[in-house]
C-alpha cells in the first residue's frame, strides 16, 4: 500500500517547477490634470494637481527656491531660480557638474534640448538611467539674460530605479508639462 501511494504521489507532480519571478507593488497612476502656478515668483508654470508646492525648507534664506511635492510619490522636484547678471556660465558649469556627479551610479545619461524661442525657454533635460541614481531627471532652463531655473527630482525613499521606471516616467510626462507651459515674469533686477 505505502509503495503504491509513494507511486502515484511521485507520476502525479510531473509538472517541472519555475520559481515566480519577484514581483513589486501595483502602482495606481492618477489622471493627469494641471492647475496654474502664478505667484510673486519671477516664473510661473503649471503643476500636476496631485502635486502641491512648498518653500524650499533646507534654502529659507532663497525665496525663489521651491519644491513641487508628489506627496503620493513620495517624490519632490526642487526648482532652485537665480538672476541671471553675467554669470551664466557658471549657472551652467554648476548644472552640468550636479549631472555628472551621478556618473559612479548611472548607466547611461541621456539629455535633450529644449527649446521654444517664442517664450525665450532655452536649456537641457536629462535622463539619468542606473539602478542606484540618486535623481533620475534634472534640467535647467534660461532666457541667457536674465532668468535662469534648474530642477532636480528626487524620491524620499531608497534609489531602485528598476521598480520605479513606471512613475518616473509618469513623473518626467509632468516636468515636461511643466517646462512647457513655463514663462518668465518681468523682474525688478
Amino acid at each position: 500500500m505505502a509503495i503504491v501511494l509513494v507511486m502515484v504521489l511521485a507520476t502525479a507532480c510531473h509538472e517541472d517547477y519555475s520559481p515566480k519571478p519577484r514581483g513589486y507593488f501595483r502602482i495606481d497612476m492618477p489622471q493627469k490634470s494641471y492647475n496654474k502656478f502664478d505667484t510673486t515668483l519671477p516664473y510661473k508654470f503649471e503643476y500636476p494637481v496631485y502635486a502641491t508646492i512648498t518653500g524650499d525648507p533646507y534654502a529659507p534664506d532663497q525665496k525663489n527656491w521651491i519644491n513641487v511635492n508628489f506627496p503620493s510619490f513620495k517624490a519632490v522636484l526642487h526648482l532652485s531660480y537665480e538672476p541671471v547678471n553675467n554669470n551664466l556660465d557658471q549657472y551652467l558649469n554648476d548644472a552640468h557638474t550636479l549631472v555628472s556627479k551621478h556618473i559612479p551610479k548611472a548607466e547611461a545619461i541621456y539629455d535633450s534640448l529644449i527649446y521654444h524661442p517664442e517664450k525665450k525657454i532655452y536649456g537641457l533635460a536629462f535622463r539619468i538611467e542606473g539602478m542606484g541614481a540618486a535623481s533620475p531627471y534634472q534640467f535647467y532652463v534660461t532666457d541667457s539674460v536674465k532668468h535662469y531655473l534648474r530642477g532636480a527630482l528626487y524620491f524620499n525613499i531608497r534609489p531602485n530605479n528598476d521598480s520605479l521606471a513606471p512613475v518616473i516616467s509618469f513623473l518626467e510626462q509632468d516636468i515636461d508639462h511643466m517646462i512647457n507651459t513655463m514663462e518668465w515674469k518681468a523682474t525688478p533686477y
